[in-house]
């Protein structure tokens, strides 16, 4: 059975390219960065290339690139070493509802330590209004943060619109970038952005090597201490495969992006139209101001988890919510800040695409998903609608 991998928001394959930049530095140049011989300095210099096609792809300077071992890692060490760097200002952190969870633990973490965190609203389209940040701001705020696209809805957010209001009042503007780098156009500069989270997997590098762009004059406290690398804001010994595969990443999602994003959205947009025609199957996020490769949507009177094991069963593989809530046996987060109910929420289900999928690849989905949403129809004991009654 053939496999489909409809999944690509939760990782991607290592593209080969990318894997034949790595090897070199997993066996002949395995030297220390630290190290003042030239092992040492091949690799030293090998990371530094990498930090430099990094900074490329999102207009950065490479002296703003600290290498970090995943995006989770970024958006801690953005949302802590701010809060630090900065809590004799004030304690005030606003933050949205539909943040990743890397966003919204650290904020209650620093909610423990005696930081006042507040969770900025949306609308039904996931959107948060920079009117809504521009009210919520006090003279307390030491930092905002707001993602630039949802992972589990697709939307896309005004990161530009809230960094321009953080900017004015001289608020550092953090955004967890991690499912929009190397997917979409991305200018920091023009963005007018802080701090950015971003992560290679995301765009056909290796797991285990992200960034956080972190703009030139911005104070920070780091998260881990021992060492002087990344300029002492990131102590321990690098990652150099990782990080050298994240460079050849980041060069080829650069050169390649409106290729890939035009592939995607076409297929995308073919997917959310036909998933639509299914009775009771609603899309979830913005309609048009989304990931290019992201369909998302709400199943009534089924739970995602079902259709997933169906659909794997068929040799495909999605997603129901983020992949770190999918597991918790609860609502998400995400799709309630969005008016979503409880009960429709559990019918989440995402399909995100990518450079491998194929219009054959929609073929068969198109196929078979409706067909799947109909026979746990059948077995539902919700199939008359949530508030039915036994004997009805």
């Amino acid at each position: 059975m053939k496999q489909r991998y409809f999944d690509h928001i939760a990782t991607n394959p290592l593209h080969p390219k990318v894997l034949d930049s790595m090897m070199p530095y997993f066996k002949e140049e395995f030297g220390n960065p630290l190290s003042v011989y030239d092992l040492g300095a091949n690799a030293k210099t090998a990371i530094e290339e990498a930090r430099g096609k990094v900074a490329k792809l999102i207009n950065a300077k490479p002296s703003e690139i600290v290498f970090t071992a995943s995006g989770a890692e970024a958006n801690n060490f953005a949302l802590k070493g701010i809060a630090l760097a900065k809590q004799n200002e004030g304690n005030h952190i606003l933050i949205s509802k539909v943040e990743h969870h890397s966003v919204l633990n650290p904020a209650r973490a620093l909610e423990k330590q005696g930081f006042v965190v507040t969770y900025m609203p949306v609308d039904n389209y996931g959107v948060v209004d920079p009117d809504t940040v521009k009210k919520m701001i006090t003279d307390k705020t030491i930092l905002i943060s707001v993602t630039t696209a949802s992972s589990e809805i697709g939307t896309i957010e005004p990161v530009k619109e809230i960094a321009a209001i953080a900017n004015e009042k001289n608020i550092p503007f953090h955004t967890d970038a991690v499912a929009a780098v190397g997917n979409i156009p991305i200018d920091v500069k023009a963005l007018g952005v802080n701090l950015m989270s971003m992560s290679a997997h995301q765009f056909y590098g290796p797991k285990g090597a992200s960034a956080l762009y972190l703009k030139q004059g911005q104070r920070i406290n780091p998260l881990i201490y021992g060492g002087i690398q990344e300029g002492g804001r990131r102590a321990g010994t690098e990652n150099v495969p990782a990080i050298v595969g994240m460079g050849t990443a980041a060069e080829m999602a650069g050169n390649e992006l409106m290729e890939r994003y035009n592939h995607v959205k076409r297929l995308k947009d073919r997917l959310i139209k036909e998933c639509l025609k299914i009775d009771n199957v609603h899309l979830t996020g913005h309609p048009d101001n989304r990931l290019p490769g992201h369909a998302s949507f709400v199943v009534e009177f089924i739970e995602g988890e079902g259709m997933l094991l169906m659909l794997q069963a068929k040799g495909m593989y999605a997603a129901s919510g983020s992949a770190c809530t999918s597991k918790a046996l609860k609502a998400s987060p995400v799709l309630t800040a969005t008016g979503i109910s409880t009960s429709m929420s559990h019918g989440s289900m995402v399909f995100s695409l990518g450079m491998d999928n194929r219009d054959e690849d929609m073929d068969v989905l198109l196929e078979e998903f409706p067909q799947i949403v109909n026979r746990l129809r059948e077995i539902s004991p919700f199939s008359k609608g949530w508030d039915a009654k036994e004997g009805d």
